[in-house]
């Protein structure tokens, strides 16, 4: 059941996302409500936000350290 519009239908997997690729909904659990169009955690039914800001920093960390690495 969709925790925003209460919909019986079953979620879809998040396929890809402008936040994760194709990894990070993988790694978040991400699904999205057919109905509503909106993504949570298909596994608590909590929204993602505070995991897909996790991701983001870690993501960003690694890269400046990838390209800092790479520019010396």
């Amino acid at each position: 059941m969709c925790p925003y519009c209460k919909s019986d239908l079953p979620p879809n997997p998040a396929g890809f996302t402008w936040w994760g690729g194709v990894l990070g909904p993988r790694l978040l659990s991400h699904v999205v409500c057919p109905a509503c169009k909106k993504g949570y955690n298909g596994k608590t039914h909590q929204p993602n936000t505070t995991g897909i800001a996790i991701y983001s920093v870690i993501v960003a960390i690694v890269a400046i350290a990838a390209v800092t690495m790479i520019l010396r």
